[in-house]
């Protein structure tokens, strides 16, 4: 004996096949990344229209200076700086430098003790 044909896609379990909105995700997914890839690739031109825009419509205010002709260079970023021109300090000097800083530390917390006491009634 043959199972009896269901209309409308429905099996023996009575639950749909596949629904509407299941047979078009693709088309959605396919509009979607449009979009994003045409907003990707006008993004990049904002700035080149601005340029020729008034600017009462989102345009450059007068006065801003024009753009160069040809780009700047980037900065050498990967060369070293040149050798400095003081020497380096001494392990005695550090010791001296590290012990006047300690001094200018506690004298200016002792002048701040001894203001905040002369503010006590």
């Amino acid at each position: 004996m043959r199972p009896e044909r269901v209309p409308s896609g429905r099996g023996r379990t009575g639950m749909a096949s596949t629904s509407r909105l299941q047979r078009g995700w693709w088309r959605r997914a396919l509009v979607a990344a449009a979009l994003m890839a045409a907003g990707a690739a006008l993004s990049g031109c904002g700035s080149m229209i601005a340029d020729h825009l008034p600017a009462a419509i989102g345009g450059e205010p007068d006065g801003t200076p024009q753009r160069p002709a040809n780009a700047g260079a980037y900065p050498a970023v990967h060369d070293m700086p040149p050798p400095r021109a003081a020497p380096v300090l001494s392990d005695a000097d550090e010791r001296k430098l590290e012990a006047d800083l300690i001094a200018a530390r506690n004298r200016a917390a002792e002048a701040v003790k001894s203001a905040a006491e002369a503010d006590k009634p």
